[in-house]
């Protein structure tokens, strides 16, 4: 079994008296999608601000690539491979779709650019620019503005931004809310084929796209893990089936 590129261990975040995320561990693999669920108000959103260095732990350490990164901040946590899309689409809705992802795979060059010449005139950044788009499948819409986009191609242009920075872990939050079932099926298939070149850490609602996309699972309840393993394991759990799954079908 590969290493870890992701561990975390006994990660802990109080509010004052709350514990929001209490005693968390848990692994991603090179090539493995591990999903993170629960209920309303488990700690997941809390657990991945910690993880992408949106937050400070209380306690606990995570481990990128075998660095303790869990003092650095989200920008150089970003620039040692970890890419991060938020529960609300965060792009630049008057830019277009390429200067987007061009802006994002920019943020990587070691050399600052001359302020005085053509942004479009970086080959190499543009060619990342225009590869990303490329592997969510907007090229079409490269010239067009972001906020025209669709609610999915928004979500997929917000993707398409993190692989600009050549991530080597992509933590996903809520990829497919507030999407009809066509967006669903293609975010559910971009997941799948960006999980064969990437670690993904996933935390979603939709349970049938969940199961269908997750090898590893690992279920939060009041900010506490409340079991980890494989979807059979996680479907056929009675303690999560009576916190959270409850009558909730889920189709294998």
């Amino acid at each position: 079994m590969a290493e870890a590129i992701l561990q975390v261990r006994n990660l802990t975040k109080h509010f004052g008296g709350l514990a929001a995320v209490e005693n968390v561990s848990l692994e991603v693999r090179p090539h493995e999608l591990h999903a993170v669920i629960g209920p309303n108000g488990a700690g997941k959103s809390t657990l991945i601000n910690l993880l992408a260095g949106d937050l400070r732990a209380s306690s606990g350490q995570i481990h990128f690539q075998g660095r303790d990164i869990g003092s650095l901040p989200p920008e150089k946590r970003s620039r040692l491979g970890i890419g991060r899309s938020f529960q609300k689409t965060n792009i630049f809705p008057s830019f277009t779709a390429l200067e987007n992802c061009r802006l994002a795979a920019q943020s990587r060059d070691p050399r600052p650019l001359r302020w005085l010449r053509d942004a479009h005139s970086y080959q190499s950044i543009m060619a990342k620019g225009q590869q990303a788009l490329a592997a969510v499948e907007l090229s079409e819409r490269a010239s067009d503005l972001a906020f025209a986009l669709s609610h999915g191609e928004q979500r997929q242009l917000e993707i398409a931004m993190c692989l600009a920075t050549e991530p080597q872990l992509l933590i996903l939050d809520e990829p497919l809310a507030g999407m009809g079932a066509e967006e669903s099926r293609k975010m559910v298939n971009l997941i799948k084929k960006l999980n064969a070149t990437h670690a993904v850490l996933l935390v979603e609602h939709d349970m049938d796209a969940v199961f269908q996309l997750a090898q590893v699972l690992t279920v939060m309840v009041d900010g506490r893990l409340l079991a980890s393993g494989s979807p059979e394991q996680i479907r056929a759990d009675r303690d999560v089936q009576s916190a959270y799954l409850g009558e909730l079908e889920v189709r294998p």
